[in-house]
């Protein structure tokens, strides 16, 4: 077990599986293990490098095999699966989780704080309630359109519903069905803005999130996001990378030396880059107020090109900001525009 460097770890609910190998690549053991016995097992194990997907659970075992020694890395799971032999197994996976973290390019992700995933699973829980709030205005829609009653877009459904029960004879049935969906929707209102309560709570706390702030179109929801998810940037090697990893750069399909750039990639975390595409489309809705190189830049683009694109270039250009400021550990400093 001494010569032991290297050991993956596929997780599991209740069951973990190790495959150990040396700095050669030769198998060394193999075991299985519940959650108790890996924690005995690896806190007396000598300190070697320990590498696990990230997924459910990875963060927290991270963080709990680091304080034994050991120096933990976490891979993405795609980065794992082509390296996965013949059949599939959790030991086969284990051992391709070894050998995709032998390859001397592989990226990994750093293993988040516990205010990072409390972050993160605050935003998982809006995201929920903002789509169960849709859905619930969408049924009032269209139960009322069922009977004949035609409302806006929007919410209407919901600030003229009394309005319209009175005026027309609907069954008694569905009236009460209705006031049903009206109770849950304030309801859900209620929890949206609890929870957006708790995100600006925890924001305080956050030195990343409060110099987000500072970056023009940024609110507290997607500043509150990126420092959940970018961390301190270390994972990646330069702010269009991390760009890049949220799918905001154009898709590459190249061949023959001919090099050929198609829409963006759309990668990643789809959540994260919608609330940076909105953020830019805000900046431009309000670019007569805003002065400086990245205003005159978004000016003369909107001249040549769509604004749908340049909401998204806008996007990048924030997402290489945001990365910046987090590696750097700067603040944000409005560039002045070039006189002639």
């Amino acid at each position: 077990m001494e010569d032991v460097t290297l050991i993956g770890i596929d997780l599991g609910k209740h069951s973990f599986h190790l495959h150990g190998q040396d700095r050669r690549g030769k198998a060394v053991f193999r075991k299985k293990l519940s959650r108790k016995q890996l924690i005995e097992f690896l806190a007396t194990f000598h300190p070697c490098t320990v590498v696990m997907e990230a997924c459910a659970g990875a963060h927290h075992m991270a963080r709990h095999l680091a304080s034994f020694g050991h120096d933990v890395k976490l891979i993405n799971p795609q980065f794992v699966r082509p390296f996965v032999k013949s059949n599939k197994n959790d030991f086969i996976d284990a051992e391709a989780i070894c050998e995709a973290a032998s390859r001397p390019n592989m990226r990994f992700v750093t293993p988040k704080t516990e205010a990072q995933q409390v972050l993160g699973a605050l935003h998982r829980v809006r995201e929920s309630l903002v789509r169960d709030k849709v859905k619930t205005t969408n049924q009032i829609h269209g139960f009322l359109l069922e009977f004949g009653i035609s409302l806006p877009i929007g919410q209407a459904a919901i600030t003229r519903l009394f309005s319209v029960l009175a005026e027309h004879r609907l069954p008694v049935r569905l009236v009460s069905l209705l006031e049903r969906l009206h109770n849950h929707y304030q309801y859900l209102v209620e929890q949206i803005a609890a929870v957006e309560k708790d995100l600006t709570r925890q924001l305080v706390d956050d030195d990343l999130g409060q110099r987000l702030l500072a970056v023009p179109g940024l609110g507290p929801i997607t500043a509150s996001l990126l420092s959940a998810e970018i961390g301190d940037g270390r994972q990646y090697r330069c702010g269009r990378d991390f760009a890049a990893s949220i799918g905001l750069v154009p898709r590459q399909y190249s061949t023959g030396g001919k090099a050929l750039l198609l829409g963006i990639s759309k990668r990643g975390d789809k959540n994260l880059r919608r609330l940076l595409v909105q953020c830019a489309r805000a900046y431009m809705q309000r670019l007569e107020r805003h002065t400086g190189r990245v205003a005159e830049w978004v000016r003369e683009m909107l001249m040549r090109r769509h604004s749908n694109v340049v909401a998204c270039a806008l996007a990048n250009k924030l997402a290489r900001t945001v990365w910046a400021m987090a590696a750097r550990h700067t603040e944000y400093r409005i560039a002045v525009a070039r006189t002639a």
